[in-house]
């Protein structure tokens, strides 16, 4: 019987290497967004604020373009969900804090 020796194919390294190159451009990306967002908001106010008509016209493009990919409808039920739920929750939430106040009331 023939033993193989267990290495690593050429092929299955460079792809591990290409998926952690990846994750770390994403990770970056990602890195980079948190550290600035306060200045990315910044400049996108300054340019909505100088540039009102195109600044529409581009909202009301990727509003186009996101409701013909679909992720309009998604969205949409997303946002529909967190609406639905968001009548008992301020009901739950209510009725927590007359509890605590009853509880309070107790305690004088």
């Amino acid at each position: 019987m023939a033993q193989f020796a267990l290495t690593k194919s050429p092929t299955r390294t460079i792809v591990n290497q290409m998926e952690r190159e990846h994750d770390d451009l994403a990770e970056r990306g990602l890195r980079y967004t948190r550290e600035h967002f306060d200045e990315i908001l910044s400049q996108t106010e300054t340019y909505v604020r100088q540039n009102p008509a195109q600044s529409i016209a581009y909202a009301i493009l990727a509003g186009f373009v996101l409701n013909r990919l679909g992720i309009g409808r998604i969205v949409r039920g997303i946002v529909r969900l967190a609406l639905l739920a968001l009548k008992p929750a301020i009901l739950i939430y209510g009725a927590a804090k007359l509890y605590e106040a009853a509880q309070d009331e107790e305690k004088l």
